[in-house]
């Protein structure tokens, strides 16, 4: 797209079909449909009746997208808990929304995957003969991840 070419502009109705379409290939959150409608050229209160509208139509829901962001990332991404929030909440997700999302991550899937990057990460580090180096380079790797300090702390006293 030129610098100075004028943006694309839809009618309500127009718009609302597109950001049906746009809503029903992938879960969004309202912060990302808000940032397409008004990249329609819509003003502020037909951005509104939209997205009223696309919740009452189910096509946009908060709580869904958050579980489905959360699982996701926790399973392709082996990111943790801290992250996982962090990146909701960049998304201005509700607090509501981040915790019912955190709540429906198993709790032993999530240990079994701490377990599995620390494995991964201490194979990596088999040639560091420093023990400090070592847990300290565990604890960035996993923190990193977005995993908690408390759980890092505990399976990094194994070492």
């Amino acid at each position: 797209m030129q610098p100075n070419m004028q943006q694309q502009s839809f009618t309500p109705q127009q718009a609302l079909q597109k950001i049906k379409h746009y809503c029903a290939y992938q879960e969004r959150c309202h912060s990302e449909v808000k940032d397409k409608l008004y990249s329609f050229g819509l003003h502020k209160n037909e951005v509104e009746q939209i997205i009223s509208t696309l919740i009452e139509d189910n096509y946009l829901n908060e709580e869904r997208f958050a579980i489905q962001f959360a699982g996701g990332h926790f399973r392709t991404k082996n990111w943790g808990r801290v992250k996982i929030r962090y990146e909701l909440k960049q998304k201005q997700v509700s607090e509501y929304g981040i915790r019912k999302a955190l709540q429906q991550i198993d709790e032993g899937e999530y240990f079994k995957t701490l377990e599995k990057l620390y494995s991964g990460k201490l194979e990596s580090l088999k040639s560091e003969k420093n023990i400090f180096i070592k847990k300290r380079k565990l604890q960035q790797y996993l923190q990193q991840k977005g995993f908690e300090l408390d759980l890092i702390k505990e399976i990094n006293s194994r070492l």
